[in-house]
């Protein structure tokens, strides 16, 4: 996993930096408590929470190659799905790591750990989303896991040892965005999140945002490894990716015309986000910014010029596709939430230098763990790695 090229060594030098910034900010937080963040009392879930919940669309966006490649049987979608899988345990680690951070003592986590707490299953939505992230976790380590392992040792894989667990994984990665959108929805005393198609809204940008990261997994490792992958794969998920994104703007505009039509009490959180509210208009460019990459790039994935462009070119689209997501996810979602407050106070939030330090070491923790597993993966795979000996 730690032997490779000059380009390899620096760039897990480069996430070794990231990861010892985030151990830093770590640190001060864990000394000073969350008062080095930019939350407050009345804005008490940030950027960490919003990375969560990017993170989770990440993850289960795996499932994209896994119901053709193995409910359908395409061979060459198969061909990426061990990679697609890698992803998912990279973005589940993080979203944990997340989690971790916004809790403000960790050490405390305790008190929900059947027998010496409350794990207050299954009325807590909270309780729902441990077992349903961990469990997508332990699936994601045994599937591939089992494969690789097979493969290594140059046998054939019982299929009673991973199939069923992959048809498992199928509905458990709709569930884990499911059940985090349900945590948002059931909060009744937040009006902009209590809402039906809010979930049906995470299912859609999660199927954009994480393919598109996948592709562009995929798009390196076809260019700097002998790992064979055909076409087709990331042609397949740039349709699936187009199909979300489409979805997802609708979803958008059905959302936007029910709050702003009806003017209703309600609308108040997401005029502050779309238009600003009393001179408060903190997130209005960060939304507006969202939106125009959202649309440009999917107007660009629809004409196809960029596609018989270069590697670099042709997957612009999809990084202001992930961008704007990311940012639909956190400015345009979990902080308008908290504002107006329910005693209508107006407390803008934007993230510390503190948090934004702890956000990138647990980015460079899970890119670190993508890079070293797909490194491992295809090493397998292409035979670098084998029981004869490397070679």
């Amino acid at each position: 996993m730690f032997t490779g090229s000059g380009r390899y060594y620096s760039w897990l030098a480069f996430l070794t930096v990231l990861i010892g910034m985030g151990i830093f900010g770590y640190y001060r937080q864990a000394v000073h408590g969350l008062g080095v963040s930019g939350m407050t009392d009345q804005v008490s879930w940030g950027l960490y929470i919003a990375n969560f919940t990017f993170l989770v669309g990440v993850a289960a966006a795996a499932v994209m190659m896994v119901i053709p490649g193995y409910l359908y049987h395409n061979k060459e979608v198969k061909g990426g799905v061990l990679l697609g899988e890698m992803v998912a345990i990279g973005a589940i680690v993080m979203c944990l790591l997340f989690v971790v951070a916004d809790l403000g003592r960790p050490d405390r986590m305790w008190h929900m750990i059947p027998p010496f707490g409350k794990f207050n299953f299954p009325m807590s939505m909270l309780a729902w989303d441990v077992l349903v992230l961990n469990g997508y976790l332990v699936l994601n380590l045994h599937v591939p896991g089992y494969l690789l392992y097979k493969r290594y040792r140059g046998e054939e894989p019982a299929k009673w040892m991973y199939l069923p667990f992959v048809y498992i994984s199928i509905v458990w990665a709709i569930s884990i965005h499911t059940v985090t959108a349900f945590l948002y929805t059931g909060l009744a005393g937040r009006p902009y999140w209590n809402a039906a198609i809010l979930a049906p809204r995470f299912i859609a940008s999660a199927f954009c945002a994480g393919p598109a990261f996948i592709i562009l997994v995929l798009e390196i490792v076809k260019g700097w490894t002998r790992f064979p992958m055909g076409d087709r794969v990331i042609s397949f998920l740039r349709m699936v990716v187009l199909i979300s994104g489409l979805i997802n703007v609708f979803l958008l505009i059905s959302e936007v015309f029910t709050e702003f039509y009806a003017d209703s009490a309600h609308v108040a959180s997401a005029r502050y986000l779309f238009f600003g509210l009393h001179g408060h208009n903190a997130l209005v460019p960060w939304i507006w910014t969202s939106i125009t990459l959202n649309v440009l790039a999917l107007l660009a994935l629809v004409s196809r010029k960029f596609e018989s462009r270069g590697v670099v070119v042709r997957n612009i689209p999809l990084l202001m596709l992930i961008v704007a997501i990311w940012i639909e996810k956190g400015m345009g979602l979990v902080f308008p939430g908290f504002i107006p407050t329910p005693l209508g106070e107006i407390v803008e939030y934007m993230p510390s230098g503190n948090e934004v330090m702890v956000a990138l070491g647990i980015w460079g923790i899970g890119l670190f763990i993508i890079t070293v597993l797909i490194k491992h993966a295809v090493d397998i795979e292409t035979g670098v790695v084998s029981p004869g000996g490397d070679r």
